[in-house]
C-alpha cells in the first residue's frame, strides 16, 4: 500500500507522521485547527495556570481540565478564523500558502461551521465557570475578532495578540478570587510582553515574504535590532512578574522563583540566530517550557 501524500502539510507541522495517516477532509481540519502544533494551545494555556496557582487555591486539577480543553478549542477556532479572514494573504506567503483554506482544500462555508463546532466546544467550558469568570473570557472575544486585522494596520500585531493569548492568565484568576488586581495587572502586563517576544520571533520566519505582500510585523519593524528588542521585551516581562509576585507577596526570597524563567528567556535571547532558518521556530516553540517555569513560580508564591 503506498504511503499517503503529505505535499498539502505545511512546513511547521510537529506530528507529520500521526497527521499524513489521517483521511484528507480530516487531515485538512485538523491542521485548521493547528492539532498538528500544540505549541499554540500551550501558550494559550500555560497564563491560565499562571492565573489559577497564583491565587493560592492550590493544584485545582478539575479546573486546568476545563481550561486545557477551553485553549485546544479555543485556539483551533482562532486560528479557523484567523485563515478565513487571511486566506488570500497566506497564498502570497510560502510557508503559509498550503495552508487548508489558502490552498482551496476546504470551502469557506465548511470552515465557517468548524469554527462553529469549535466554538460549541468553548461553550461547554464556558458554561463550568462561575459568573464572573464567564463575564471576564467572554469579554476576550472582540481582541480575538479584531485581530487577523491588525497586521494590516499596525507594525506590532504582536503586541495585541499579547492581549489575546495573556486573558487566560485573568479568566483564571477571576474564577477563583476577584481581589489583588495590583498584582493580577502587573502579571498580565507581563505576559503581553512575553507574548510579544516570542511572536516576534516567530514572525522572523516570514520577514522576506511579508515585506514583500505588505504584511505588518514586529520583527520587520525591529529591522536588524530584533535580537535587542526581543531581550527588551523579555526582560519587561520578568520585571513586570516580578513586581506582580512582590505586590502578591512582600518576600525577597519568593523573587527567586522566577529565576528558572529568566534564565531559560535569557537562553533564548542568547542563541538567538535569524540566519539560522529553523533557530528561530525552535526557540519560539521553547517558550512551552518558559511557560511551565513560571507556572511553577507561581505555585511556589501562590501556595508557599
Amino acid at each position: 500500500m503506498s504511503e499517503p501524500a503529505s505535499s498539502d502539510i505545511v512546513p511547521d507541522s510537529e506530528h507529520r507522521g500521526l497527521i499524513v495517516r489521517l483521511p484528507q477532509r480530516l487531515r485538512d481540519l485538523a491542521q485548521l485547527a493547528r492539532f498538528d502544533r500544540p505549541i499554540g494551545w500551550w501558550l494559550l494555556f500555560w497564563p491560565c495556570v499562571w492565573g489559577v496557582w497564583l491565587t493560592g487555591a492550590g493544584w485545582q486539577w478539575a479546573l486546568l481540565g476545563w481550561l486545557l480543553l477551553g485553549s485546544i478549542a479555543m485556539r483551533g477556532a482562532g486560528c479557523v478564523y484567523n485563515d478565513i479572514v487571511d486566506a488570500d494573504l497566506d497564498r502570497k506567503v510560502s510557508r503559509t500558502a498550503s495552508r487548508p483554506v489558502a490552498s482551496g482544500r476546504v470551502p469557506k462555508k465548511l470552515a465557517w461551521g468548524w469554527l462553529l463546532a469549535l466554538c460549541l466546544v468553548g461553550l461547554v467550558v464556558l458554561l463550568q465557570l462561575r459568573p464572573l469568570g464567564q463575564i471576564v473570557a467572554l469579554a476576550s472575544l472582540a481582541l480575538v475578532a479584531a485581530y487577523p486585522f491588525m497586521k494590516r494596520i499596525t507594525w506590532w500585531p504582536q503586541a495585541w495578540l499579547g492581549l489575546v493569548f495573556s486573558w487566560g492568565l485573568l479568566v483564571g484568576w477571576t474564577q477563583l478570587r476577584a481581589d489583588n488586581l495590583d498584582a493580577l495587572a502587573a502579571m498580565y502586563a507581563g505576559a503581553a510582553l512575553w507574548v510579544i517576544g516570542y511572536d516576534t520571533i516567530y514572525a522572523m520566519q516570514d520577514r522576506e515574504d511579508d515585506a514583500l505582500v505588505g504584511i505588518r510585523s514586529s520583527a520587520l519593524r525591529l529591522g536588524g535590532q530584533v535580537k535587542g528588542g526581543v531581550a527588551l521585551f523579555y526582560a519587561g516581562a520578568v520585571a513586570l512578574w516580578a513586581l506582580a509576585f512582590w505586590l502578591y507577596r512582600a518576600d525577597w526570597i519568593a523573587l527567586l522563583a522566577l529565576v528558572p524563567a529568566a534564565g531559560h528567556l535569557a537562553w533564548q535571547v542568547s542563541t538567538l540566530d535569524g540566519d539560522d532558518p529553523a533557530n528561530p521556530l525552535e526557540r519560539f516553540r521553547s517558550n512551552r517550557w518558559a511557560g511551565a517555569l513560571v507556572a511553577a513560580a507561581c505555585f511556589v508564591v501562590g501556595n508557599a
